[in-house]
């Protein structure tokens, strides 16, 4: 139990919502029709969690803009449809603003589509603050972000947890002076989080009310 954590920084995709299935349908959508039965549902997961530009550039630089309005167009158009609670979220952010603490969201999505999937979810009134990737210069693992967040939340790096499904919110995290928490329920694995040593590994959303020193019941 950690009872100076005043603040809870959010990943969104594959760790407050599931999202994992739009994702890599919109990644085989779009990597498939330029590379027709080259890329198969494993080959994309590597791609979970970066920036898209990121990942369009290192596939195909002269292409990578026009994969990018591609992937967004079958992601929108497929969002609603695909898009998929995780058991606990809701009554454990709930539970959450309930007792006082700051949330936030620090995503590298685009701000229309976290406010799109928070809504679906019913999660969008809990948050005080969401950092998008239109909202900064570098995206996780570079601390920007949470450090946005944080000043934006006036909360202090080591009173701060950030809990994400990807090793970009761990080293994110560590490079912003918090605390780290990685989920089990990552697509990627549980021991691929483990392999970048986060202070903490959720079995269940609903570990994070021990960790914060609330009583889940």
């Amino acid at each position: 139990m950690t009872k100076n954590i005043t603040t809870l920084l959010f990943d969104l995709d594959g760790t407050l919502i599931n999202t994992n299935e739009l994702i890599v349908s919109s990644f085989l959508h779009t990597l498939n029709y330029y590379y027709p039965n080259q890329y198969e549902r494993e080959d994309v997961y590597p791609f979970l969690g970066p920036p898209l530009a990121e990942t369009f550039e290192k596939i195909n630089p002269e292409k990578a803009q026009e994969m990018i309005l591609r992937y967004r167009k079958f992601n929108v158009e497929n969002h609603d449809l695909l898009v998929t609670e995780f058991e606990g979220v809701y009554e454990t952010i709930r539970t959450l603003k309930e007792h006082g603490f700051k949330l936030a969201i620090v995503s590298t999505k685009m701000r229309d589509l976290i406010i799109r999937g928070l809504k679906l979810a019913r999660l969008e009134p809990f948050f005080d603050t969401i950092v998008s990737l239109d909202d900064v210069n570098h995206a996780k693992p570079h601390p920007e972000p949470l450090l946005k967040a944080l000043e934006t939340l006036r909360s202090k790096p080591e009173e701060a947890i950030m809990i994400g499904d990807n090793y970009h919110d761990i080293e994110g995290g560590k490079n912003a002076g918090t605390l780290t928490a990685g989920v089990s329920w990552s697509i990627k694995g549980k021991e691929h989080l483990l392999s970048y040593h986060p202070d903490y590994m959720l079995d269940s959303i609903y570990d994070i009310l021990a960790i914060v020193g609330v009583d889940p019941s």
